[in-house]
């Protein structure tokens, strides 16, 4: 995901080095800390590959450069935006990495089926908590912190998927009896 989003910002025009890190981690935020350890050897490896070029930026002095993305790396990025793999659609941050760059897709098709693939992800039964295979509900768990968890990913993943229905066109289901509401991705059960 590191490398999406420099090609995903690189995409929007050339950037030196230090300013691609500081995009990078206010994207990432504090939950993925980007460290140099791992944003130049991704430079590199990205610059190896053609995906990237590096030029000095003489305005800025001999050790400065500027990073710009090249028509490779344009596909590249492009391809991995149309295709991203199951866990950049699972998991939070990494998503959030895809639907920063998702408007690079010049197909609006394209970008509603990556949409749909993650309002489908959220759609399915789970939680942190299981009482043998069955998905606990927050309204079964005694500790409070754990039952905070489950009430804030609740809120958090209604949120987005209205936002996702909305953004495809789509009316909300009527509520599916088969999903728990303490589910991190499912909406919420009326209570009974």
């Amino acid at each position: 995901m590191l490398e999406l989003a420099i090609l995903g910002f690189l995409a929007e025009g050339p950037l030196p080095g230090h300013e691609v890190r500081r995009r990078v981690s206010q994207l990432t935020g504090y939950t993925r800390p980007v460290s140099d350890g791992s944003l130049y050897p991704a430079i590199n490896r990205l610059t190896r590959a053609g995906l990237i070029e590096r030029r000095a930026d003489p305005a800025a002095g001999a050790a400065r450069y500027v990073l710009s993305v090249t028509a490779a790396g344009r596909a590249d990025m492009l391809q991995r935006l149309r295709k991203p793999a199951d866990h950049e659609i699972t998991d939070f941050t990494r998503f959030y990495i895809v639907l920063a760059f998702l408007s690079h897709l010049p197909d609006v098709a394209a970008q509603h089926a990556v949409l749909r693939r993650r309002l489908e992800f959220l759609e399915e039964p789970a939680s942190f908590f299981y009482d043998n295979e069955r998905p606990l509900r927050a309204e079964e768990i005694a500790d409070p912190y754990r039952r905070g968890m489950l009430l804030t990913a609740r809120a958090t993943s209604r949120a987005e998927r209205a936002w996702l229905r909305e953004t495809l066109g789509e009316k909300p289901p009527a509520f599916d009896t088969t999903v728990t509401d303490s589910d991190p991705h499912a909406p919420a059960a009326p209570a009974s």
